[in-house]
């Protein structure tokens, strides 16, 4: 496939995927601290992420990656600027309206499960909608159970599980209420590199056979190989962004911006 890398900065970009964006950043500031401790994580960042693709976000250690995603997610708030959630803009609103957006509208797959122990793997699933009183879509829950391969592991509980089987009940709860974008946070940070791979593919299937937005935040080359799109990140600012991604395209693309290129 075809590989590109382009520099990424000012409203140009999420301009260009405006249309499509289900989730997008506009001149976005993030500060923590005041005064002379004051740093600055994000500096100005417009990007977005279009529907039904993979992106991922990379970047040396504090080029602000986890706090875009976060402010992303409605999960920090930002400084400065909007973070537009479809026709959205969560940085205006109030706690009510970010706590029912994060539990109707977006979907979250963590490095550590986040399963409750004491829920089976199929109340673990379906615990989004649980909460938000809403009725599963049987047909497409039945084709996410067996597109993950979680048929005969329904009734065990999360220490019966294995990591890799974890995650697959992770990433089939944050995909069962089919939000409007599903935040994976280091997904297979801590997973053997079969398991790691197994849930790489479930994500960029859900991408390219559910219609699924995924952003995934990673410092792993070879995690970032699965994307459609890798958003790359240096100092709070955008530093370019390469499209169908390879292991050896993102990891020259990591010298770069480690050597100051």
């Amino acid at each position: 496939m075809q590989r590109q890398s382009s520099p990424v900065s000012g409203r140009g970009n999420v301009a260009g995927h405006e249309s499509l964006a289900a989730v997008a950043a506009v001149d976005l500031v993030k500060v923590y601290g005041a005064g002379d401790t004051a740093v600055r994580a994000l500096d100005g960042v417009t990007v977005g992420f279009e529907r039904g693709r993979f992106t991922a976000i990379m970047g040396p250690s504090g080029s602000g990656k986890s706090t875009l995603m976060h402010c992303l997610a409605g999960l920090d708030t930002a400084t400065s600027g909007q973070v537009l959630l479809g026709g959205t803009d969560l940085t205006t609103q109030p706690d009510k309206v970010l706590t029912k957006a994060r539990r109707e509208r977006i979907g979250f797959v963590f490095q550590s499960f986040n399963l409750l122990p004491q829920l089976t793997a199929a109340a673990n699933i379906t615990l989004p909608l649980d909460l938000a009183g809403r009725k599963p879509d049987r047909e497409f829950q039945d084709r996410l159970i067996t597109t993950l391969g979680l048929s005969g592991r329904l009734n065990h509980l999360p220490a019966e599980l294995s990591g890799g089987q974890q995650q697959r009940v992770a990433l089939a709860r944050a995909l069962v209420s089919r939000p409007e974008v599903v935040f994976a946070d280091e997904p297979t940070g801590n997973l053997d590199s079969r398991s790691g791979a197994e849930v790489l593919a479930l994500l960029q299937n859900s991408a390219r056979d559910l219609g699924q937005t995924i952003v995934m935040v990673t410092h792993d080359p070879g995690a970032a190989a699965y994307a459609d799109r890798v958003v790359m990140l240096a100092d709070g600012r955008l530093a370019g962004e390469i499209q169908n991604p390879d292991i050896a395209s993102v990891t020259d693309a990591l010298q770069n911006l480690a050597a100051g290129r």
